[in-house]
């Protein structure tokens, strides 16, 4: 054997391969939900169930674009760059194992890392905006959960430097952080919103006895589905990357895609109008048990109703900036 034949790795090269096929299948299906969700918020809402603020629906509809053109160029570099390592760059030096150990000194692969921070960003905005929104833009909750959001933006600015300079990827201490800051700002997310769901369950239950209260139950169980969507993937990428296994070059391409995914999944379900909207045949049917997407939706004599039983406000907490945040995460049950 040739002294210039490169040192095969099997196991590298197929993990790259297969996570570049997981990416394909994961953008394919981020692909479909965009242009599902996209459709729904430019359709005219009827019947007050769909999303009425006509500058609530611009802006999302400008966060679905945004993301799909930032997932789309990166998915796009990424895929580039594989057929350059087994076909364009098959006889470098090294190899394919080479290529793919030392892919941040072409500078395709800082560009797709770029997209997918950015698209990272928004994602989390969206996120931080809707716990603001259900912990009534309460400062304690703001400050740490912003103080963290600039903290993981700093970070993935860091991994850009030393990625832009050649380091090599799993020598890039600071992506492990960043990584953590993206899933532990996740997780705080669910904590705080199901916690506040939760307690807002229990205050209606306690003002009517026989209060439905599965519209909670099915937007808290959407909220932890879609948090866990992602984080499973995330936990599974952070180890197997602190360890340096090949395991990571699974996750690493499809990662951005399935938390796009989590969000459209809550997006589209609000723009399709799948909500949980009856009047109860009940002794408390004056009170409907639908949720509204933004505190303008509801009517006067909603509004009445709902202060009475949300009592004083003694709490600093307004139930329609509570209800919809719940709304933004109903599904059909």
């Amino acid at each position: 054997m040739s002294s210039d034949t490169p040192q095969a790795n099997p196991w590298l090269e197929r993990s790259r391969l297969d996570g570049m096929s997981l990416g394909a299948v994961s953008y394919g299906v981020f692909f479909l939900l965009t242009v599902q969700t996209a459709t729904a918020l430019m359709q005219r809402p009827r019947h007050g169930r769909k999303i009425e603020d006509r500058r609530l629906r611009v802006v999302l509809l400008s966060y679905v674009i945004i993301t799909f053109v930032l997932a789309t160029i990166g998915f796009a570099a990424n895929a580039r760059y594989t057929e350059m390592i087994w076909i364009d760059l098959r006889d470098a030096p090294g190899g394919p194992v080479e290529l793919i150990e030392d892919e941040m000194n072409y500078p395709i692969n800082v560009v797709a890392i770029s997209c997918y921070f950015v698209m990272e960003w928004f994602m989390q905005a969206l996120l931080l905006h809707r716990c603001f929104v259900i912990w009534n833009w309460t400062r304690y909750v703001i400050i740490p959960m912003t103080t963290l959001y600039i903290v993981m933006i700093t970070m993935s600015i860091l991994v850009l430097v030393q990625s832009s300079a050649g380091a090599i990827w799993y020598n890039i201490n600071t992506q492990l952080i960043y990584l953590c800051l993206s899933v532990g700002l996740s997780v705080i997310y669910t904590v705080l919103v199901t916690n506040r769901l939760f307690l807002m369950r229990g205050l209606m239950k306690e003002a009517m006895e026989e209060f439905d209260s599965s519209i909670y139950d099915a937007v808290i169980l959407m909220i932890i589905e879609s948090a866990m969507l992602y984080s499973a993937c995330a936990i599974v990428f952070i180890v197997s990357f602190g360890l340096h296994s090949n395991v990571s070059n699974l996750c690493f391409l499809s990662i951005s895609h399935v938390q796009g995914i989590a969000q459209l999944l809550i997006i589209i379900r609000v723009a399709r109008g799948r909500a949980i909207a009856c009047e109860r045949s009940t002794p408390v049917a004056a009170v409907s048990t639908s949720i509204p997407f933004s505190g303008t939706a509801c009517d006067a004599t909603e509004e009445t109703n709902l202060e009475r039983i949300a009592g004083s406000e003694q709490d600093g907490v307004e139930l329609h900036s509570f209800m919809a945040e719940a709304t933004e995460a109903e599904v059909l049950v």
